[in-house]
Parts: structure tokens; sequence; C-alpha cells
């Protein structure tokens, strides 16, 4: 389906042949906006998405703001990781659709593309850990052109695999096949779909992506997910539409059920519910709908230290499209890669696990995003109720 240029370090992998795939049209997926990057918006660096962050006057909530000053009032001095459970692998920011609230600025436009060579270092890196789970995002993660590879040398490797699923690429032509052959691998498909009404998804992600979703959500189902076999697992993600927390997790879990099936004869496993993140398209609207420091001062408030010890920084390592390692996923958005000794850039292909196990996670005030409420991680809420 896809070529790709011969790449040295620092350069993009440009796949070719997208033209059958037209991933620019709003047929291809809904575009309710372009990336940050198209428009040449400020916001595409992310130095000045902390500069905003950071200029935030939150001299009246507690501490000033400061995440590392909390961290330390619950008790934790340093904030440092436990055992390593989860490679998620960001292989791409390609993706067919443009949303609103999208943290990783994905969109057609982005060809930046994880290359075999790099997914091998990721796999070579993967037999010297006991991770279980291999959590593959984007971008739409199914338009990198060696997906399949990465999910088959997983299963081979009797890794759990994550697809992280927009749903409507599901539709695509050169995709029609992949629920099937998802299933025959045993992986579970976690979707984006901010609300189980039309007009709470269009209004986040475009006019028809609902219609889509639910067409993608049947087609799932045919090959047996949502059905409640492990094997099979399908679960949906709702990041609230507004500068508001998630709601509580388990609640949403059965209202998305009665009413999915009832209105939609739509069945699925479980909800993940996510707060938003005041990083990158998010951050957008919140400047422009003036709402950045109410949101700020909403989440500092609702520290919660009961989210600490669960937090995925704790038990994830990020790995960017390009080999470069992170925390965490929205830590690889802002460029804050791990803490090496030396200053040394950390990459894939020098993967140390018993160097990154000593490291101290890099925190800042986009941190607050994860330990709000119930807490919010690539997992749901922290603290269930």
């Amino acid at each position: 389906m896809f070529e790709e240029t011969q790449q040295t370090e620092g350069t993009i992998a440009t796949p070719f042949n997208l033209d059958s795939l037209n991933l620019d049209s709003v047929e291809a997926g809904a575009k309710p906006t372009t990336s940050l990057m198209k428009r040449r918006s400020p916001l595409a660096a992310p130095d000045r998405q902390l500069t905003s962050l950071n200029a935030l006057n939150l001299s009246h909530t507690p501490r000033e703001g400061n995440f590392s000053a909390r961290l330390a009032d619950a008790g934790w001095q340093t904030l440092r990781p436990g055992k390593l459970e989860i490679f998620q692998m960001n292989v791409g920011k390609l993706c067919n659709m443009t949303c609103r609230h999208c943290h990783v600025d994905a969109g057609p436009d982005r060809r930046e593309i994880m290359s075999r060579e790099t997914i091998d270092f990721c796999l070579a890196a993967l037999d010297q850990t006991e991770a279980h789970t291999v959590d593959v995002t984007g971008g739409a993660p199914e338009l990198n052109p060696h997906f399949r590879y990465l999910v088959e040398q997983c299963t081979l490797r009797g890794k759990q695999v994550i697809d992280r699923c927009n749903l409507t690429v599901l539709l695509l032509p050169t995709m029609e096949d992949l629920p099937e052959w998802l299933a025959e691998h045993g992986v579970e498909v976690v979707c984006s779909l901010p609300h189980y009404r039309k007009l709470n998804t269009d209004a986040q992600r475009g006019q028809g992506t609902f219609e889509k979703s639910i067409e993608a959500l049947k087609r799932l189902n045919a090959v047996g997910y949502g059905m409640g076999n492990p094997d099979r697992r399908l679960t949906l993600v709702s990041n609230p539409v507004g500068a508001f927390l998630a709601s509580g997790q388990a609640r949403m879990e059965q209202e998305w059920k009665t009413g999915l099936m009832k209105n939609h004869g739509v069945s699925f496993d479980r909800l993940i519910a996510l707060n938003n993140m005041p990083i990158s398209r998010y951050l957008e609207w919140l400047e422009q709908s003036g709402n950045l420091e109410r949101y700020m001062e909403l989440l500092v408030n609702s520290f919660n230290p009961g989210t600490i010890e669960g937090l995925m920084c704790r038990n994830t390592l990020s790995i960017s499209w390009d080999g470069r390692l992170f925390d965490c996923d929205f830590n690889q958005m802002l460029e804050l890669e791990v803490e090496q000794p030396n200053d040394q850039r950390p990459h894939i292909r020098d993967f140390n696990p018993n160097v990154l196990a000593q490291r101290e996670i890099v925190v800042g005030r986009h941190c607050f995003g994860c330990t709000a409420g119930a807490g919010s991680s690539c997992g749901g809420a922290i603290e269930q109720g």
C-alpha cells in the first residue's frame, strides 16, 4: 500500500501512494479545523505551548500551580518510574481526520511516519523488558505502512496489542478488512468517541463523524468485538466537549452502553474517560474561547494525591515516530524527552532498561490534567468511582 523514501536521522519518512486514499477529502474523514503546523500557528511550537501555560497567574491556587510542589505535599519528593509494563509507540502523525481537541496536532498534512528500522529498534528494546502490552497510537496508526508488521511481531512475542483507532479510518477503501484482521490477532481496539449522541461528537470531531463511527462500530461488532470476549475487547474513549473534567467513568459506561444499544444496536466492552490536556489544539481552543486560566485553575484545584501511584508515566515508556523516548504521550507532544545521564539525547536504538529505571520523570503544569478529579491516563480514570 505504501512505499517510503530512504531515511536518515532526523528526516521524515514520506509515504507514497496516498493519493488513492485522498486523505484531504471530507469523505475520508471530517476536518473541522486544520493542523497548527499547516496554519503556521505559534502554538505549533511546543516551547510556545509551555510558555503559555507557565505564564498564567495561578498565585491564588495551591502552591501557585507548581506541580512539583504539589507532589511534594503529597509525599512524593520526586516522581520515578515503577515497573515498565507498557510500550506506547506513536507510529506517526498522519491522520484522515483533523479534530479540534487533538493533542498530537495530527492530520493529512502530517507526514511524520515511523520507519521499519525504528520499529525494529523498538522490538529489540521490547525484548529486553517484561512489558506485557504494546500500545500503538498516532495519528491514525493504521496508516503507517508497517502497522500490520508491528502488530504481528508483537503478538508473536505474546504481547497484548492496543490499537488506538479513530473509527472512521476503518471505512477507508484499503482498510475494509482491518476489523477482521485485528480480531484474528487478538488486538484490543480503543476507539475515540466523544459522546454517544451525534450532536456532541460532531461538535468536537466534525460533521458526519458520528454516523461514520457508528458504521465502524457495527463492523467491529460483526467480527466479534464488544461482546465480552477478552481477545476481542472493544473500548470507547470519551473526552469532555468543553472546559470541564471527565465525568464519573463507571456511571458514564452504563449510560453509554444503554444509549448505543437502544438507538444504534451497538455494543462495547468498556468506556474510559479522559480529561482534555491543555496542550496543542485543545490549548488553542482554551485560549481563543477565554477558558485557559479557568480550566487550569480547575485542574490545579482538583489535584488528587490518590492518583499519583497510578499515573501512566510510572509504568509506560512513550516512543515517538522518530525513536525518541518520553515519559508519556503528552510529554512527547511537548518535546520533553526523558532525562538521561550526561544530557544524552535518548533514542530507542540505545535502549538501556537499567538506566531508564533510575530516571526522574519530567513534569510540568500540564501534568495537573492527569491528577485532577478521578485522574486521567491512557487507560482512563485512575481512581474508579
